[in-house]
């Protein structure tokens, strides 16, 4: 059931990948809330992706940009604020990619020039983008901007590898830049530490299925689904979280605040 909690609102939405993928998700329920989105991802991404497929569903305009490129970058804004008639309200950063994990080294044996690729793409990224917007005034008062995160920034998953440091940057960033853009411009920043789910992404990590199964052990509620984080991102682009900023928002179905579950451990 939508609310037309978006209403006229304006938004841009980077990482929609494929059916899987959260953005994806987030892309069609801010749509059916009553927004307007442009939609952005990395020109490699798009050619194996299913991006078109979605834009055409959602009547949304296709924008191309490297997330780790400022000029790629100013060029989406200055797009987007003309495609969709006016300064934007609301921004999603689902930018993940390690080149270290994907070829499947250690992390006692990573390739460290790939190592900065990582958090360039995974992290820096959000500080460009959002200091782009803040450069350009491209936001309106009291807008919402989100970047989506896991757990592994604070406790250790051995097989999420350097993406771990990605995470705690880019929450570091949330935090930081949240104070400036709220200063500045009245605009809230967060980041949004999601259960595992099954993307096209996140399922490529070693031992995924395990993450999986045992956060949904771990959590009373179970992993929360990517429908249910799309539904998370609406309100917090709403106005009705327009106090909420500079948090890390764990959406895990309670896994972040468990100890022990005898779910978990199979004692009756």
């Amino acid at each position: 059931m939508a609310y037309n909690l978006l209403k006229g609102k304006r938004g841009i939405i980077f990482g929609a990948l494929d059916e899987q993928s959260i953005a994806w998700k987030v892309a069609e329920h801010c749509v059916a809330e009553g927004a307007s989105i442009a939609l952005t991802n990395a020109p490699v991404a798009m050619r194996f992706g299913k991006i078109q497929e979605l834009g055409e569903k959602l009547n949304a305009e296709i924008i191309p940009a490297d997330a780790t490129s400022t000029d790629d970058l100013n060029a989406l804004i200055e797009q987007s604020v003309e495609v969709l008639g006016g300064k934007i309200d609301f921004v999603l950063h689902s930018i993940g990619m390690s080149l270290n994990v994907r070829k499947k080294r250690e992390y006692t044996n990573l390739k460290h020039d790939w190592m900065l690729k990582t958090l360039d793409i995974s992290a820096v990224s959000f500080h460009k983008l959002m200091q782009c917007l803040m450069e350009k005034d491209a936001m309106n008062e009291w807008g919402s901007v989100l970047a989506l995160s896991y757990i592994a920034a604070q406790r250790v998953f051995p097989d999420y590898s350097e993406m771990a440091e990605a995470k705690a940057l880019l929450e570091s960033i949330g935090r930081s830049f949240g104070y400036h853009f709220g200063v500045k411009k009245k605009v809230r920043v967060n980041t949004i530490s999601q259960s595992p789910t099954w993307t096209t992404a996140g399922s490529g990590v070693k031992g995924f299925q395990q993450f999986f199964d045992y956060a949904d052990e771990m959590s009373p509620l179970g992993n929360a689904t990517a429908e249910e984080c799309a539904d998370y991102c609406v309100m917090l682009f709403s106005d009705l979280t327009k106090k909420v900023t500079m948090q890390n928002l764990f959406h895990d179905g309670g896994y972040s605040s468990m100890g022990i579950n005898p779910a978990a451990m199979k004692i009756d």
